[in-house]
């Protein structure tokens, strides 16, 4: 390093430790909640359509999932407390991508969508295989058909 880089240290115990931590999660929860503001005024918003609603109401559960997920004691652990904040902000943002796919119109935002879900996904595996976490069976999203779902029947039509 330079003389004029700064060596960055890995922090343990005791009071910086505690400020560390203290200011990840401060700052963490204060932009989630400023977010969460957001949302919930615009899902009050008089602009908001009633077509919309089903989206809003989604979103909001997501947000509320999310915002208590993220809301951690802190362990004194900081790989630990990240993992366990990071990874209800991940499934949040899965939460809101699928509300975008059932919902959403703009094939780029859809497709935009479709990558987040993917991104995430493969980023709360991998914070979980760090922390040494057995990971869940794997299933199918929500929104994609699985290989143990049956077909709709075809309508029959009328001679």
């Amino acid at each position: 390093m330079g003389s004029g880089a700064v060596r960055p240290q890995r922090v343990q115990g005791g009071a910086l430790a505690f400020l560390a931590r203290s200011r990840c999660t401060a700052v963490g929860i204060s932009v989630a909640a400023t977010f969460g503001a957001m949302v919930a005024g615009y899902a009050a918003s008089p602009t908001a359509s009633s077509a919309e609603a089903p989206f809003l109401a989604e979103n909001r559960t997501a947000m509320d999932k999310m915002m208590a997920g993220m809301n951690v004691k802190p362990s004194g652990d900081v790989d630990q407390d990240f993992a366990a904040m990071m990874i209800p902000h991940h499934q949040g943002a899965i939460d809101m991508a699928q509300a975008e796919l059932r919902y959403g119109q703009n094939e780029q935002l859809r497709r935009i969508a479709q990558e987040i879900i993917v991104e995430q996904q493969q980023e709360i595996t991998a914070m979980q295989v760090a922390l040494g976490r057995k990971l869940p069976p794997s299933i199918a999203a929500p929104d994609q058909p699985s290989a143990l779902s049956t077909p709709a029947p075809k309508p029959t039509s009328s001679p």
